[in-house]
């Protein structure tokens, strides 16, 4: 007896192997046609346990085989209730299953093997349903599959990639040999010349059958299958017509490649109810009578006559189509018929095939129209009254053909075996296609869903009839099910024609190659996948000492020791000739919490799929590549501690450090942490404060003792700021302290690049130089005052140069001058020289202004110089500086938000920390201010009028944040230049105004005299107006760019002008920015406005010939008066748009009760549109409309039609749907109501002559006429509506790709 845990399986291509397993393992193969008894097989009595093997021949991984047979499982149990697993023996030797097998149910391979039926499924690319089972039909087709294995591809004569025999061959053998689930078709559709487009398009099947095989016949020309689509799919019938009063015939032969059946006649309320009724209908012939008569040749006139089709030859392979897809008269829609057709298994077309002679004495015979119309069957010919009497008509016999006669073709021979059935579940909108398909082989129907293949039986086949499961009868399609039947494919009964699949024992020779080939390929796709399932991917960083933080992606096998993935993180981070290999190691990282986890001490040779856990998808944590110094060691990181990154402030030089890693625990004591930041830095714990900063902005003062840093809200990573000193500062409340200000700007520092005009006097160097401190200075910001002085008097000369420029230009222009042009900006300054002013080669480029005299200056004191000061830095720590390409807003190290930098390295332990530089505490901050920029539409857009000065011209500039440094660009961007680009230090709470008037010295100009735009992430500049507003909506590393150009005042507004051309291709044209005030009448902003445009756009206009008027985007509207007010009469707003529109006359438009209607007339015998012409409206009839369109045309009053305008302006629309689209004349009485709406100026009317008939073009003019409306409205950017097809057509190109017309593009 077995162990009931025991699953035995037979198979015609498996053997067994049955093993004893006594302490150690032997085989001995079992012949499965055998009729030894299982004792004589060395099988073991008495309950022992007995293990079997079970193997292909060819050595595979066997699959658990179903139930073939349909029947119960003779132990009577159920599947759940069973031990269905038969797996090899591990790798190793030892007994037991695969560990890729544990599962049956589900499993890594599983996924991947092939099904248990033993076939391959194809892969749905996107919406390929409708290719796939087509192709699956073909495969499962013998003679099709066998035909094709028999053709050799000459690689000599074609490309492989664009031959679709040769990658249907190719499918085809992995279809057979794969052990894969599922294939790809991409190579398929890539020889059709399809792109990855096509896969999104669902087209119909028996569509891609017609054309597939028409691509075939064309590539299998002058070879052995050139007649093979015909030999296997071609029928023929016949055409005719046969006079009913003298018995003559005319007819043709035609040839076909599949019958269309239908499902529901035109016009009727039930279907028919099997596909022998459609058939029946399909050749039942209808009489011509009545005004439809037949003109005989032989009777000489109009007689009745029946016109039908009679099947003459059927094809060896029958395919039928279901008409399910109709039109819907009534809802002009689409509509799909789901009503019920049933089909047999076996079908006997010998009732409709036609046994007289194709040519009798009484016929004419027709010209074989096969040629033309092969591959195609049309069944308009189709009886709309059929009825049981009359299936005998006279029309099919001419001669009194006797039953016998008909007896000479035995019913056998005609005879068809169902054996595809193309299913389709869905709407005529769209839904999904896949096959059941019956197997010559063992004759068991399967279910072909893409990747899916199982087994199905006659109750699903019975379910693709359509409708319900009642009888027959009326159907509602709205209640019927959608899934059924579509097309059906029958083979003939005929042993002397019917095939058998080749087995791969007979393949040819250049298959047997090709099937090594993709057997190779397979393994090694095998490999491929094997070594991709034991790889780990895990994000992998580092501080390299040059490029500073890097990230990337590390995959190493899950065999390799920590000491080879660290060598391989080393080459992938590119630290070769850069730090030594041994002064580097990988730690366990926390990008997110900027945490280092923990270190992998001596497990330099554990491997790494048990140091991160196993192979996954994706992990919690990172790695990061440590650098260290070589007189330096590594710390190690134990679990459980917490990094803390310490900044020391300095109160006496109001600095704060770089950051200094310290790891601690969080049950330890405030006084314990106190001292262990006093041994990594060297302050004194007695005197120390510290400060953490919970979140950003959120300073907490550390003071009780005892209490934990867990209690004190410690967590992975977290930041502290440190102070010791003997100063009196800590005898002060905490928020009262020098302490708390150092940090609260510290948090509220920003860093901006500005890119100044090039008319600035000077170079940056003679705008920004300071000389370095001397090393005996007494305080921080001490120097030489020499210097300082020398720089202010040039900064203030050149100054004073631009002011009374800029007054020379204001009284000449006018009192509001606009913002001028760059070409303009350049004349006005380019006349101003620059000085220069050498600076020692080892000082460091940087302005620092100290904010208490700034403050002093800003708030009007008596000391107007603008005092510059100098900061002491080495070398290393500028060059530190300009490294760092990005800084966090609430981690600022000292290159951006202090005056000094102190060495972080100071510390009395000399230990390597990876995260030491800010770089790393940054590298996240930055994304997300990336990703502020990025959404710049979202920002507060600046827009008003607040002005810099008040009523009294005192200025309004005073704030109480007046942190504000800059020092020169020295990154490395193209876009910006670098001698005209600063970068500033500032407080965000600092309002524009004052930020102006602290950028004075730098741009060489008054504040009010320069503008600030705003550059967000798609290079588009926004300019920033409201004076009184914070910084607060900038965050770091923002641009902004400074122009010249006066700024607004109050009651002020920018606006852009627009050249209005009606008559233009492009009608919108833009012209000049400038400011039109509150107050202002039209006509003086016209006064100002037109010596502008005379200067920057060589415009000379008369102020009698020119109009303002509204824009809408591109729209023209309300044209606006000369003695309307701006504010009172007309609402404007900051970034203003107005139309300037020249007039060819004076102004005709006195009063704001007229209308303004821009009007076009249509010529339907010439197919084209006059130009535009205004008419002026004393009020909103129709009837004046139509008398002013009368005066202007000529055209009589009674014989005027006219149609308002579509869309924006100008209305666009393609001269072959203008005539009929519009509409023309409605039947309203005023203009203001539906469906004109024309209530405010610049509307669109089109007119015509009703007397004027459109112009009569022949096919070829119309296309040609298509080809250039489509043109002309694509180049205008307006939408062609009339496209021929809104569906893609099916296309299979045989030269590997679409001829795209370079006009389309």
């Amino acid at each position: 007896m077995l162990a009931s845990n025991c699953f035995l399986c037979s198979h015609q291509d498996r053997k067994f192997v049955g093993n004893e397993f006594k302490g150690s393992l032997t085989t001995a193969p079992l012949e499965h046609n055998s009729e030894m008894s299982l004792s004589d097989s060395s099988f073991e009595p008495g309950g022992k346990k007995n293990f079997l093997q079970l193997t292909d021949k060819d050595g595979e991984q066997p699959q658990i085989a179903s139930d073939e047979s349909g029947t119960a499982d003779s132990s009577g149990l159920d599947d759940s209730s069973q031990e269905r697993f038969i797996g090899p023996l591990q790798r190793d030797g030892s007994a037991g299953g695969s560990g890729d097998y544990s599962s049956p149910s589900y499993s890594y391979s599983s996924i991947l093997s092939k099904s248990e039926t033993g076939y391959v499924g194809l892969v749905n690319q996107a919406m390929t349903c409708y290719l796939n089972s087509l192709l699956q039909t073909l495969f499962m087709t013998p003679e099709f599959r066998n035909a094709l294995y028999n053709w050799e591809f000459e690689e000599s004569e074609e490309d492989p990639v664009t031959s679709i025999p040769y990658q249907l061959q190719r499918l085809f053998v992995l279809l057979q040999t794969s052990k894969k689930r599922a294939i790809e078709t991409t190579d398929v559709t890539r020889s059709f010349g399809w792109d990855s487009s096509e896969a999104w398009q669902q087209h119909d099947v028996q569509e891609l059958c017609r054309v597939m095989f028409d691509a075939l016949e064309q590539k299998w020309k002058q070879t052995e299958q050139a007649d093979l689509i015909n030999q296997l799919y071609q029928g023929k019938l016949k055409d005719y017509v046969r006079c009913l009063e003298c018995g003559y015939e005319s007819w043709r032969i035609d040839t076909y490649l599949d019958i269309p059946l239908v499902i529901r006649p035109f016009g009727a309320s039930q279907a028919y109810g099997s596909v022998e009724e459609a058939l029946q209908a399909f050749i039942q012939p209808e009489t011509l009578d009545g005004p439809n008569q037949y003109f005989c040749e032989r009777c000489k006139k109009k007689c009745d006559a029946r016109k039908g089709l009679r099947f003459l030859h059927f094809p060896y392979l029958l395919t039928l189509q279901l008409k399910r897809f109709d039109f819907d008269y009534t809802t002009m829609h689409r509509i799909k018929l789901n009503d019920r057709m049933t089909f047999p298994e076996e079908l006997d077309m010998s009732p409709f095939i036609d046994v007289e002679d194709e040519k009798s004495p009484q016929t004419e015979s027709c010209t074989d129209s096969g040629a033309e119309n092969e591959g195609s069957c049309h069944s308009d010919q189709m009886s709309n009254d059929f009825s049981t009497d009359d299936c005998v008509d006279e029309g099919i016999c001419l001669d009194s053909t006797s039953s016998t006669e008909r007896a000479l073709k035995p019913k056998s021979l005609l005879t068809f075996e169902l054996f595809s059935v193309m299913v389709h579940s869905g709407s005529a909108a769209g839904g999904h296609y896949y096959a059941y398909i019956k197997s010559f082989s063992d004759g068991q129907w399967y279910s072909f869903n893409d990747q899916h293949v199982s087994k199905i039986t006659q109750d699903d086949i019975r379910k693709t009839y359509g409708g319900s499961s009642g009888s027959r009868g009326y159907y509602s399609s709205a209640f019927a099910s959608s899934t059924n039947a579509y097309m059906l494919i029958y083979r003939l009964k005929d042993p002397s024609r019917n095939s058998r699949f080749l087995s791969v024992e007979d393949f040819p020779e250049h298959i047997k190659s090709l099937v090594q080939k993709e057997k190779e390929s397979e393994e090694q796709e095998k490999r491929q996948r094997e070594i991709e399932r034991n790889t780990c991917k895990i994000k992998l960083f580092c501080v390299h000492p040059v490029k500073m933080m890097m990230e990337s992606k590390l995959e190493v096998h899950k065999d390799k020791i920590l000491r080879e993935a660290t060598e391989m993180a080393y080459k992938l981070m590119e630290l070769e000739g850069v730090v030594p290999l041994d002064c580097c190691r990988l730690v366990k990282y926390d990008e997110f919490h900027e945490y280092l986890e923990r270190s992998y001490e001596g497990e330099e040779d554990t491997p790494m799929g048990l140091l991160l856990g196993g192979v996954k998808s994706s992990y919690m944590f990172d790695l990061l590549l440590e650098t260290r110094r070589p007189d330096q060691v590594f710390q190690p990181y134990k679990p459980g501690e917490v990094m803390v990154k310490v900044h020391v402030v300095d109160l006496k030089t109001e600095t704060i450090t770089l950051p200094i890693s310290v790891r601690a625990y969080l049950n330890q004591s405030i006084t314990e942490f106190k001292q262990l930041i006093a041994q990594a830095t060297g302050l004194s714990a007695e005197t120390m404060r510290v400060v953490l900063e919970r979140c950003y902005n959120d300073l907490r003062l550390l003071y009780v003792p005892n209490k934990t840093l867990k209690a004190e809200g410690f967590f992975r990573s977290n930041k502290v700021f440190v102070e010791s000193s003997e100063l009196t500062d800590h005898q002060v409340p905490f928020t009262d302290s020098l302490l708390w200000k150092l940090l609260d700007r510290h948090g509220n520092t920003i860093r901006l690049f500005v890119l100044l005009p090039e008319q600035s006097p000077g170079t940056l160097a003679s705008r920004t130089l300071c000389q370095k401190a001397g090393e005996d200075s007494d305080g921080p910001f001490e120097g030489s005052k020499g210097n300082r002085k020398s720089v202010e008097a040039i900064l203030e000369e050149s100054t004073e140069k631009l002011k009374n420029l800029s007054l020379q230009q204001q009284q000449q222009q006018g009192s509001s001058a606009s913002d001028s042009q760059k070409s303009s900006d350049t004349s006005d300054f380019e006349h101003i020289e620059s000085p220069t002013q050498e600076a020692d080669s080892n000082s460091s480029l940087c302005v620092a202004a100290d904010s208490r005299e700034l403050e002093n200056r800003i708030s009007g004191s008596s000391d107007t110089e603008n005092q510059f000061v100098c900061e002491e830095r080495s070398d290393s720590e500028v060059n530190n500086d300009r490294s760092t390409s990005s800084v966090d807003s609430d981690i600022l190290s000292s290159s951006h938000s202090s005056d000094t930098l102190c060495n972080a390295d100071s510390g009395p332990i000399q230990l390597a920390n990876g995260l030491d530089s800010h770089s790393i505490t940054s590298s996240r901050r930055s994304k997300a201010h990336e990703g502020k920029k990025e959404t710049w539409d979202t920002a507060e857009e600046d827009s008003g009028t607040d002005s810099e000065y008040d009523d009294n011209g005192k200025s309004k500039a005073e704030a109480q944040y007046l942190y504000f440094r800059a020092e020169p660009y020295s990154q490395d961007d193209a876009s910006w230049d670098t001698h005209k680009c600063l970068v500033l230090h500032v407080d965000k709470r600092i309002t524009l105004a004052a930020f102006k008037q602290n950028l004075e010295p730098y741009v060489g100009v008054p504040s009010s005299q320069f503008k600030v735009f705003r550059v967000y992430a798609n290079n588009q500049e926004f300019e920033s107006v409201r004076l009184n507003e914070t910084l607060s909506s900038f965050s770091d590393d923002n641009k902004i760019t400074i122009r010249l150009g006066r700024a607004l005042k109050k009651g002020e507004y920018r606006v852009k002008v627009f050249q209005l051309l009606v008559n233009e291709p492009e009608p919108c044209k833009f012209l000049v920015d400038t400011v039109f005030a509150k107050g202002m009448t039209v006509r003086q902003s016209k006064e100002e406005l037109l010596p502008q445009l005379k200067e920057q756009c060589k415009l000379d206009l008369s102020i009698d010939r020119v109009r303002l008027r509204k824009k809408t985007w591109k729209n023209p509207g309300t044209v606006f008066l000369d003695y309307h007010v701006y504010e009172e009469d007309i609402s404007i707003s900051s970034n203003w748009e107005v139309f300037l529109e020249v007039l060819d006359d004076s102004e005709k438009m006195k009063s704001m009760s007229q209308l303004a209607i821009l009007t076009r007339k249509w010529n339907p015998a010439t197919m084209n549109l006059g130009p535009f012409q205004e008419a002026i409206l004393e009020s909103s009839s129709v009837e004046e409309l139509k008398e002013k369109l009368s005066e202007m045309s000529g055209i009589p009053l009674e014989n005027l039609e006219f149609a308002k305008g579509r869309g924006t302006f100008p209305c666009d629309i393609s001269v072959l749907e203008i005539h009929q689209d519009l509409d023309w004349n409605p039947k309203v009485s005023t203009l203001n109501v539906w469906p004109l709406y024309i209530c405010d100026d610049g509307a669109v009317v089109f007119y015509r002559d009703s007397r004027d008939e459109p112009l009569e073009l022949s096919e070829d003019e119309r296309n040609e006429l298509m080809k250039k409306e489509s043109s002309r409205l694509l180049k205008t950017g307006h939408r062609v509506s009339y496209s021929p097809r809104k569906e893609k057509a099916l296309k299979i190109y045989l030269d590997g790709g679409p001829v795209r017309d370079p006009g389309q593009d």
